[in-house]
């Protein structure tokens, strides 16, 4: 693959600049594109250290699963060959592969683009999570945290609520009302989901099994039910995402962040859980136009604009600190810049950058797969399927539909990426 020098800025670039920057983006997602589809969408995982044989030695014990699975997490080297992990198909993957497919058809206009969204959405309609009757995904392991554990059959709500957009864009495009019904499967599978009541909103749980409030699901779970019901007309999740976007909204702090979650223990302010949010408080915004939150949502952005990256473009994973530089932040950096990129010409100045430098630093010339993490000595090369690889199709799709926007290619649509009222041109 060709990579991109640091190249200028998109400010004040003349049309052909414009297209220069288009097609460098372009090489680098057909490049993790190809990787993708010829490892048959299988892959690693940073979280994936329980599918391990070593796991029987920890005894069942939850503080030696987690040393187990952080080992192998953290380890510069991969040891998942070593410890008998090994590539597995992910449904967040698939997700994130169907949501940049998509992306892809309207700026080309391909079938082939449209095509391969199906696939992806029919296996993972087959592959929902067994335990429930209605559409959830879950992981392929088991996992383990300081904040507690869940089994591969314990779908949660971050990947139903990601995989279910694509389900909505999917409709939105196709107009096939199958599409439709399973988006609004996975809400009827949210809204069954624990919440927890307080006087200034209620907060979607992160899991099925007990109350687990946390920020960045709680505003995901809100954005599906809010886009399904533009489309379903459903009352009633109109006044659970409301509810949900009043719980996390007020309690934004003062500079625009938001804590992991309210728990002290949860007290971290990080890069990509930061722009979780800002996405699904937008598209929560354009399904409803409930604008009592927009002033939120301009803090945040510029919080986030403010606070995650360096002049080079290389982001930061917490507030207050830039390493480990994460391929996870890399990605969600550019999809949510791109995102607001027609809001504030910032956003699309900072995506570029943070592309440049993720191509430049983090990407195999000869394989086309990103690294999983740079640290001030070295880099881990791992290549992730879900977290890295996925995430950066799509996360580069949709920049590139951007940049084509602006220099008058793509295909027109009503979109959930460049959402309804806002001109692409």
């Amino acid at each position: 693959m060709t990579t991109i020098a640091t190249g200028p800025s998109c400010a004040n670039l003349h049309e052909p600049a414009t297209k220069r920057l288009a097609d460098r983006v372009h090489l680098s997602l057909l490049a993790v594109q190809d990787w993708i589809e010829r490892c048959d969408y299988k892959g690693y995982e940073p979280f994936d250290g329980l599918s391990s044989w070593a796991r029987p030695f920890a005894l069942g014990n939850e503080f030696g699963e987690r040393l187990l699975l952080q080992l192998i997490r953290q380890c510069p080297l991969n040891l998942r060959p070593l410890f008998g992990v090994r590539p597995q198909d992910s449904t967040k993957g698939r997700g994130y592969m169907a949501a940049g497919y998509l992306a892809m058809y309207r700026v080309t206009g391909e079938s082939r683009y449209l095509n391969q969204a199906k696939r992806c959405l029919e296996w993972l309609g087959q592959h929902k999570a067994p335990k429930f009757d209605t559409h959830s995904w879950s992981n392929h392991f088991d996992f383990v945290s300081r904040g507690g554990s869940y089994t591969k059959d314990d779908p949660i709500i971050v990947w139903t609520s990601l995989i279910g957009h694509a389900y909505v864009e999917a409709f939105i495009i196709t107009g096939d009302e199958w599409y439709l019904s399973i988006a609004d499967s996975a809400c009827k599978w949210i809204m069954a989901l624990p919440r927890e009541q307080t006087s200034s909103g209620n907060c979607i749980s992160y899991l099925a099994h007990v109350q687990s409030s946390i920020h960045n699901a709680n505003m995901l779970g809100a954005s599906l039910l809010a886009c399904t019901a533009r489309h379903t007309g459903t009352a009633e999740y109109q006044e659970v995402a409301r509810s949900a976007m009043q719980y996390s909204c007020s309690r934004q702090l003062a500079d625009g962040a938001w804590w992991y979650a309210e728990l002290p223990k949860y007290h971290w302010v990080d890069n990509f859980h930061t722009g979780y949010n800002l996405d699904s408080l937008d598209l929560y915004v354009e399904a409803t136009e409930d604008e009592e939150w927009k002033p939120a949502l301009q803090k945040g952005l510029d919080f986030y604009l403010n606070t995650f990256f360096e002049p080079t473009g290389r982001p930061k994973y917490y507030d207050n600190r830039t390493f480990p530089v994460d391929i996870q932040c890399i990605a969600q950096s550019i999809d949510t810049l791109s995102r607001f990129a027609l809001r504030d010409p910032r956003c699309l100045d900072m995506a570029v950058r943070v592309a440049h430098w993720a191509i430049r630093n983090m990407q195999d010339d000869r394989s086309g797969h990103f690294f999983y993490r740079q640290y001030p000595l070295l880099k881990s090369k791992t290549p992730m399927l879900h977290w890295g690889q996925a995430t950066m199709f799509k996360a580069l799709a949709v920049l590139y539909g951007r940049l084509a926007a602006d220099f008058g290619e793509g295909v027109q649509h009503e979109s959930s990426v460049f959402p309804a009222g806002r001109s692409r041109h």
